[in-house]
């Protein structure tokens, strides 16, 4: 398929002293057949990611109808997994309310960063969130001993299926530890226990590749999922930059990689020319959309594409 790209939905530029810069990774909920309510990451001023959303017309994403004021489900308690940022990265509607799978950060001495997969719920519609848990609900183990982030959950039948992003462990670039990380699946019967079978879903094309944050839907029987990936030396807007790639799969646990055909390239110029990451898909009334991140791993906005041919 090709998506046709429709253009900026958001840019961050200090509406608030917690709204300082960037839009990322951002995370769809279809409200009602008119709206969609848009989850995402914006930095503080200490460079923390948050978490809010904004209203948008589904008919025209671009349309935005409100841009919500405050953060709603604040930091970690002070040595939790997420006292140092939160990113959204999936919602599922269940009977027991709104669930958001969010990924929490810490600081960390040896490394920048380590990461884990938090859960919280909304019975308002994601206009607030509370914790289901102080602690992590997927977090490193004995197989997976560096951090675990950006899950994608989808409920299938009797199954939960969570696809998320597994470190595997760092390179030194520039005197940096920088970095790695796979798609891994994990499966529940609930959505809150996982089962992690230590099960690699997409395979790098050479050692120093890194791919997170898929996005799943299913059509005919056939799973498909988009994702992002990146080299090591030179990511940050530069040669090795996140780009979008694709996959498919019959069971949800064994993927063929076909990057040809993830639809998307980089524009020649612009907020999403050295960048395209973090991608969500969803189907709504018949139409496909893509939302993402450009340049600067958000700091350029949040934006979308169709699968239409003609712009909205």
């Amino acid at each position: 398929m090709h998506w046709n790209k429709q253009g900026v939905i958001f840019h961050t530029d200090h509406q608030h002293d917690w709204m300082v810069s960037h839009a990322c990774v951002p995370t769809v909920h279809v409200l009602n057949d008119e709206v969609f309510r848009i989850f995402f990451a914006p930095r503080n001023a200490r460079g923390q990611s948050m978490l809010t959303y904004l209203d948008v017309e589904a008919a025209n994403p671009k349309n935005v109808l409100y841009v919500h004021d405050r953060p709603i489900l604040a930091l970690g308690k002070l040595g939790t997994f997420d006292d140092g940022g939160i990113m959204p990265c999936c919602v599922v509607p269940t009977d027991a309310g709104l669930y958001l799978y969010y990924v929490g950060w810490n600081p960390s001495g040896s490394v920048p960063y380590r990461n884990a997969i938090g859960l919280a719920v909304s019975h308002d519609e994601g206009k607030t969130f509370e914790r289901m848990f102080e602690g992590a609900i997927v977090d490193r183990n004995r197989d997976e001993p560096y951090f675990t982030a950006s899950p994608c959950v989808m409920k299938d039948t009797d199954r939960w299926h969570m696809w998320y992003a597994s470190s595997t462990g760092f390179v030194v670039v520039n005197n940096k530890p920088e970095p790695l990380y796979i798609i891994k699946y994990a499966y529940s019967h609930n959505g809150i226990d996982w089962h992690r079978d230590n099960i690699t879903c997409i395979q790098p094309k050479d050692q120093y590749e890194a791919n997170a944050r898929a996005t799943v839907i299913k059509e005919n029987g056939i799973f498909k999922m988009w994702f992002a990936y990146r080299g090591s030396f030179d990511y940050r807007d530069g040669k090795d930059s996140y780009r979008i790639g694709y996959a498919e799969s019959e069971d949800a646990i064994h993927w063929q990689r076909k990057d040809d055909e993830a639809g998307i390239q980089f524009s020649d110029s612009g907020w999403d020319a050295t960048m395209q990451t973090y991608p969500y898909v969803i189907k709504h009334q018949g139409k496909k959309y893509l939302f993402y991140n450009g340049n600067g791993f958000g700091k350029t906005g949040m934006g979308f594409a169709t699968d239409e041919e003609q712009s909205l």
